[in-house]
């Protein structure tokens, strides 16, 4: 430290003089405490003597007192400043620093030379939220007349509205898509609807892979309808809505687009045998009993097909009614039957 310890120069005498005074550094150190709680008293030698109680604060475990100031300090700006002499040169101009052990705080700070040694008062400067996060910091840390407090409270109301902002834009975008999806879905069974296969079908249009679209129509729906009421009709497309979803694949459409009426749209897929053992699939299971508060539903289905790769150009309405034509064709062979359409 004896080879740091040199005279301060000359151009440091006028701050010097105005600072201490007669009185030395120990009478204003309660003075400092209270309006500069982030200063740190410096011997002549760069010991420091005393630290403000924020900077105190910011390393409780290792006390600050009796360590050398450049040993605690890396000063960037101004550069090349490696002495207590060129400490002390730089009197009166601002200086960069930081912590040299982690974390590494950045400050602001200003060296006014007096009788017993210096006074170096720091800041935070932009690194305040940093600061706050890594120390806990309250407003009980700074000087009442710091504007860092109104900062704080700045930052803190921008915060606030900026969460809350953040929030009703996501509570906005939550029901902008609940009433999208509600726009496309069928509320009774939770299928698909007519909007949603219209979409769906213009999509696959632009395409390059071919797609089936298959019309299906309940058999006997009326009749439960007609026995049992509207709520065992309403039971009974649900059942069917279940039994669709898991007959098809998880890309695969199921759209209700009429009373009993469904559209079943599988991309990529023009392979007839395969699309008949899907059809033969869905007939055998929906013509199983369906159980309804102890009564017994029987319905069935008849199925009509159109592929995308029969027709020259995309035509999604005439696809549609080319598949109703297929399931009248299959109702009239005695329904419970598949039929691919035959132009």
């Amino acid at each position: 430290m004896d080879a740091r310890a040199n005279a301060m120069p000359e151009n440091a005498a006028a701050l010097r003089d105005g600072v201490a005074g007669q009185q030395g550094l120990a009478g204003l150190v309660p003075v400092l405490d209270r309006l500069c709680p982030m200063h740190l008293v410096i011997a002549r030698d760069g010991t420091v003597v005393h630290a403000g109680p924020t900077l105190a604060r910011l390393r409780a475990r290792d006390s600050l007192a009796g360590r050398c100031f450049l040993d605690l300090f890396e000063i960037t700006r101004p550069r090349n400043i490696g002495s207590l002499a060129q400490v002390y040169d730089s009197a009166g101009c601002v200086l960069r620093l930081n912590f040299r052990a982690a974390p590494g705080t950045a400050f602001k700070g200003q060296l006014v030379p007096c009788t017993d040694g210096a006074v170096v008062n720091l800041s935070f400067g932009i690194s305040i939220l940093d600061a706050v996060r890594d120390y806990a910091l309250s407003s009980a840390d700074f000087a009442a007349t710091d504007m860092t407090v109104e900062m704080l409270y700045l930052i803190e109301a921008k915060s606030a509205a900026m969460e809350e902002s953040r929030k009703l834009n996501l509570r906005l975008r939550g029901a902008m898509v609940a009433a999208e999806a509600q726009a496309l879905t069928d509320t009774l069974t939770g299928l698909a609807n007519r909007r949603a296969l219209d979409l769906r079908l213009a999509g696959l249009g632009r395409a390059t892979a071919g797609f089936a679209l298959m019309h299906l129509d309940l058999d006997k729906f009326k009749a439960v309808n007609d026995t049992l009421g509207h709520a065992a009709g309403e039971h009974v497309l649900r059942h069917v809505a279940h039994v669709l979803v898991e007959e098809l694949r998880s890309g695969d459409m199921v759209a209700r687009i009429g009373g009993d009426e469904f559209i079943l749209v599988l991309p990529a897929l023009q392979d007839t045998a395969r699309l008949d053992r899907i059809a033969q699939r869905i007939i055998t299971r929906l013509a199983a009993p369906i159980a309804y508060r102890g009564a017994t539903c029987r319905i069935g289905c008849s199925i009509g097909t159109v592929l995308s790769g029969n027709y020259a150009s995309f035509d999604p309405a005439r696809m549609i009614a080319d598949s109703d034509v297929a399931l009248y064709a299959a109702k009239r062979e005695g329904r419970a039957c598949h039929r691919f359409f035959q132009p």
